[in-house]
């Protein structure tokens, strides 16, 4: 595999209303995508099997976890552990990037 460098701030651009993704990587153990969220937008409640790692790279987004709400601005991070209840909802233009951690 040859090595990409790309920055996570340009790979993906803003779209007004729209939330936009990117799949980076994506192996047998699990993935990442980057993720852009326009002001506003969100992804409504849902569960994943697996934890999942985000981390914030730009804007402020409320993830609620399992019923618990936390603002996320630039650099922050947490872990949405598999099988709890998640949204986010984007409080200003948002860039994330989303880890899926395939496992036992």
């Amino acid at each position: 595999m040859k090595t990409q460098i790309k920055n996570l701030l340009t790979v993906l651009e803003f779209n007004p209303d729209t939330v936009s993704s990117q799949t980076l990587h994506k192996n047998d153990a699990g993935s990442i995508t980057l993720f852009t969220f326009a002001k506003g937008q969100g992804l409504s409640e849902h569960s994943a099997p697996f934890d999942a790692f985000v981390m914030s790279l730009e804007g402020e987004v409320d993830v609620k976890i399992g019923g618990d709400s936390h603002l996320l601005k630039s650099g922050d991070s947490v872990i949405m552990p598999a099988n709890v209840p998640h949204s986010l909802i984007a409080v200003t233009d948002f860039r994330m990037m989303l880890v899926m951690l395939k496992g036992k």
